[in-house]
């Protein structure tokens, strides 16, 4: 069975957690590609630039196979591997999670920054709102133009949505397809003889 469907968070949410005199302030983000983290992180490090860490994870794709964690000078695995634990524990892609530090002036431990950037990330996530989303794919049709009935005929009737309309002398179209429907729509698409091919 193919796995079509992923989950992620709605909006930008934000966290506290605070341990013997430490603060860990935690922020969450919807993000599809590395350029929105670079993006958010020089927002977090300009705006509390005082802070001494900026750790951070995320995850990008929905195998959950592209993603990152940085501890950003904390002891190693102590702030990247946490956050990324409670991402892959919330089951959620294309969210960015960065932990800002201020240091309280008393160190905590190995143990201590693991539950402490666990707990951090954990605030921003429980204050997300989850939502589920469809893996799709881009696919042209290429068709002329007295097909043009039969082939809108077909993208509605599945509720598909047409991204580059072309309907000129040589009629092309570009539509995003949810992965489990694929094979049944180039299909019905093939049966009214127009050439479909993978984007």
């Amino acid at each position: 069975m193919v796995k079509d469907v992923y989950y992620t968070i709605e909006a930008p949410t934000q966290g506290v957690y605070k341990e013997k005199g430490s603060k860990f302030l935690s922020f969450a983000f919807p993000v599809v590609n590395t350029e929105e983290v670079k993006i958010h992180l020089e927002a977090l490090r300009k705006e509390y630039f005082d802070a001494r860490h900026h750790c951070y994870a995320y995850i990008l794709d929905p195998e959950q196979k592209i993603y990152r964690m940085n501890d950003d000078g904390e002891p190693s695995s102590t702030a990247g591997k946490p956050i990324y634990g409670q991402l892959l524990s919330y089951g959620l892609t294309q969210v960015l999670v960065v932990v800002v530090r201020y240091f309280g002036g008393t160190k905590l431990g190995t143990s201590g920054l693991l539950q402490a950037y666990k707990t951090a990330t954990e605030e921003a996530l429980k204050a997300a709102s989850i939502i589920e989303k469809n893996v799709q794919k881009s696919f042209r049709v290429e068709f002329s133009y007295p097909q043009i009935h039969s082939v809108m005929k077909i993208l509605k009737e599945e509720n598909l949505s047409i991204l580059s309309p072309n309907f000129g002398d040589n009629c092309t179209l570009i539509f995003s397809v949810r992965l489990r429907d694929i094979a049944k729509i180039c299909k019905k698409l093939q049966e009214a003889e127009v050439v479909v091919s993978e984007c």
